[in-house]
């Protein structure tokens, strides 16, 4: 019984696409992918995240210049109002002033100290000087953040990191340093100026204008020495100074802080020097400290670095 043969195949029918386009035909390309493309670029993790804040807008040269001029108004402007609020309560901001004076007299009961003038136009330069000084102290942290808001911008974070809190401990130790003069100095200055005056048998005549620029001289020039510890800081930041190179001359900076105590305080007598000299003595030993915290986390990041 023989086997059937198979049946023929169908011929392939042609089907008709519905699209008045013929399909592109689609070649392998044996080159590489970035010859292929040559316009591609490898995708990088940073392309999908936000972009950083800029700090510093671009500005020119006259832009920068209206902004200082911003700044100088603004800062003139809070001299003025500090200035005129003092002028407006000269009499209470006087009867501060006199309070290391008055606070000695209560030592001495039979002691007699007025203060006089011995110029016509003393009195007025007296309060201008009261104004003048006593407007810059009031206004001096409104002057430093106008001046903080123009340099801000050119500063990266780093630098912002480190002079932020620089800033901030400026303003403290000097006002440390102008309370210290004012609360602890002035008073021994006058303490010792009395008891001088008594051993050689001599009147008190003290003028407003002397006792007022002595003032001045002590709770200025007290705050201005309290902020060393900084310039100190920032020389070792720079890495212009070590802290090796400040315990290695400790002797030196002791001598220099007591020559910078005696040009200060008015009197000769040793008992003040060294009462304004122990202080500045324990900034020194603070500032190295923090001189050698600086060069610690220094050392840190130049290890993680390599």
């Amino acid at each position: 019984m023989g086997r059937n043969p198979a049946p023929p195949r169908p011929a392939a029918a042609h089907i008709a696409l519905p699209f008045s386009e013929k399909l592109p035909t689609i070649r392998r390309s044996t080159r590489p992918v970035s010859q292929t493309n040559p316009s591609s670029e490898e995708p990088k993790l940073t392309d999908d995240l936000p972009p950083a804040p800029e700090r510093e807008k671009p500005m020119g040269f006259w832009d920068h210049l209206e902004e200082l001029r911003g700044v100088i108004v603004k800062s003139v402007i809070a001299f003025v109002v500090a200035a005129v609020l003092i002028g407006t309560f000269i009499k209470e901001f006087n009867d501060v002033l006199l309070w290391p004076l008055q606070t000695v007299q209560k030592d001495y009961p039979g002691l007699v100290i007025e203060l006089g003038t011995q110029k016509v136009m003393e009195v007025f330069s007296m309060i201008i000087q009261m104004c003048v000084l006593g407007g810059l102290v009031v206004a001096a942290p409104a002057i430093l953040y106008f001046v903080g808001q123009f340099v801000a911008p050119a500063l990266t974070e780093k630098e912002m990191r480190a002079v932020l809190p620089m800033c901030v401990s400026a303003l403290i130790l000097f006002l440390a340093g102008a309370a210290f003069g004012f609360f602890l100095l002035m008073p021994k200055t006058i303490q010792v100026a009395v008891e001088l005056n008594q051993t050689f048998n001599l009147a008190l005549r003290w003028t407003a204008g002397d006792y007022y620029s002595t003032l001045s001289w002590l709770v200025l020039g007290v705050g201005a020495a309290f902020e060393f510890p900084l310039i100190i800081v920032l020389l070792v930041w720079l890495g212009i100074m070590s802290t090796a190179f400040l315990r290695k001359y400790r002797r030196h900076a002791i001598v220099a802080i007591f020559v910078l105590a005696a040009i200060i305080t008015p009197t000769p007598d040793p008992v003040t020097q060294t009462i304004f000299a122990i202080p500045l003595y324990a900034l020194f030993e603070i500032s190295i400290l923090a001189s050698a915290r600086i060069e610690k986390k220094r050392q840190g990041a130049t290890r993680f670095g390599n």
